[in-house]
């Protein structure tokens, strides 16, 4: 079995010369990246390291929070539709439409943490 890894001598010992590739892009990183970092660092170390040994990891997260908005829009525009929180609601009556629109995107987020963020 042969490997490309290649070695420097310090001292008496040989050490492997790794390096991680670094794509030099700027992602970005939101609410939900972060959520899912936490969550990669304190229950999925295996993957976490993987991820980061391959270089991946910001390209993960942004990923992963770039879904996971889509998401909880999606989501909150369709439960808004079901429960019929429209603008004549909001015209009408502010505060109920707050507390609807409120009581909807957490249900949303809900939805996506359980779906995409703790997994």
């Amino acid at each position: 079995m042969r490997n490309d890894i290649t070695y420097h001598k310090e001292g008496d010992y040989l050490i492997p010369d790794l390096t991680i590739e670094n794509d030099n892009k700027n992602y970005h990183i939101g609410k939900y990246g972060h959520l899912k970092l936490k969550y990669l660092k304190e229950h999925k170390r295996g993957f976490y390291t993987e991820l980061i040994m391959a270089g991946q990891l910001a390209n993960h997260l942004s990923d992963v929070d770039e879904v996971a908005s889509k998401m909880i829009s999606d989501t909150i525009k369709k439960l808004a539709k079901q429960e019929g929180v429209n603008e004549e609601l909001k015209a009408t009556n502010q505060m109920e439409w707050v507390q609807a629109m409120n009581n909807i995107k957490n249900r949303a987020e809900e939805i996506v943490f359980k779906e995409l963020i703790y997994v």
